[in-house]
């Protein structure tokens, strides 16, 4: 299940569910996975299950300790694993995480995003301005969700050349890109080392939890790059876990025209056929007789 599918089959369940208060209850969405969510202390790095009875009610518990943003995405991401059907697969790995975790916990986690934060509702809500630490707390706070899921979504749903970025123990694992990277075939490599001379690249090295922005060269991030232009990198550390997340953009005017194949890699131009001038180049001068 790709990621436009499941986030097609998110807006698909929202459809259905009054959402005007979701930002502060979401038992709609809770009531329309036909669940129940309870509360309990779990161990450490463990964030919920789902346990489905006989009767085909479905009993989400989450993680009591952990933070309320957690605990909302939890309950979005559980009801994931219900309406598409996707077995659990935690495992060991840390549900922050993105190393060798399964496609369905991504896939959930797309999904969850999608719960928690519906597009029409933070189209409507976003202010139209570039972003700022300010900017993506302020949406991270109204729609009860971490700072990252709020960065990440931000990227999502921009109409600038956008990126947001997950890194952890000095690699990539994540890119989310603005519609208009993906027309122009911008991509950064997951499993890519945490390119030298970027913001998350100092934050990362100077082993304490802080943020900060400034500019970079684009070609530092993005694959296969035109050089010369630059982007704004807003960048966060958090030590104590060792993972980095930064939010790349910059002015639509900065983005290179570029073709892209039904794959959506670039098209390098190669030089290829000369162009047509409309004289034709037979017969030359050394004609054979």
């Amino acid at each position: 299940m790709d990621e436009a599918n499941v986030r097609q089959k998110a807006r698909a369940f929202i459809a259905k569910v009054d959402v005007s208060n979701i930002q502060e209850d979401l038992s709609p969405y809770v009531t329309a996975a036909n669940a129940k969510v309870k509360k309990d202390e779990l161990g450490e790095g463990e964030s919920g299950y789902t346990i489905t009875k006989p009767n085909g009610k479905h009993i989400i518990t989450v993680n009591s300790l952990e933070t309320n943003e957690r605990q909302r995405f939890t309950i979005c991401h559980e009801i994931a694993h219900i309406v598409l059907g996707l077995e659990s697969s935690h495992e060991e790995v840390p549900s922050w995480s993105y190393a060798k975790r399964h496609p369905n916990e991504i896939a959930c986690d797309t999904f969850a995003a999608e719960l928690l934060m519906p597009y029409q509702l933070w189209l409507s809500a976003v202010p139209r301005e570039e972003p700022s630490l300010e900017l993506l707390q302020h949406m991270a706070d109204l729609f009860g969700a971490s700072f990252p899921a709020a960065a990440s979504r931000f990227a999502s749903l921009s109409d600038m050349p956008c990126a947001f970025v997950t890194m952890e123990r000095g690699a990539v694992r994540y890119a989310a890109r603005s519609t208009s990277l993906r027309q122009v075939g911008a991509w950064i490599s997951p499993r890519s080392v945490i390119p030298t001379g970027s913001v998350a690249h100092r934050l990362r090295s100077s082993g304490t939890s802080t943020t900060e922005t400034r500019e970079v060269s684009q070609d530092l991030w993005f694959d296969n790059w035109e050089k010369g232009l630059d982007l704004w990198e807003l960048s966060r550390h958090y030590a104590r876990v060792d993972t980095t997340i930064s939010l790349l953009w910059f002015d639509s005017e900065d983005l290179p025209e570029v073709e892209v194949n039904r794959f959506g890699a670039r098209i390098e131009d190669d030089g290829g056929l000369p162009e047509l001038t409309g004289e034709l180049p037979w017969p030359g001068r050394n004609r054979r007789r």
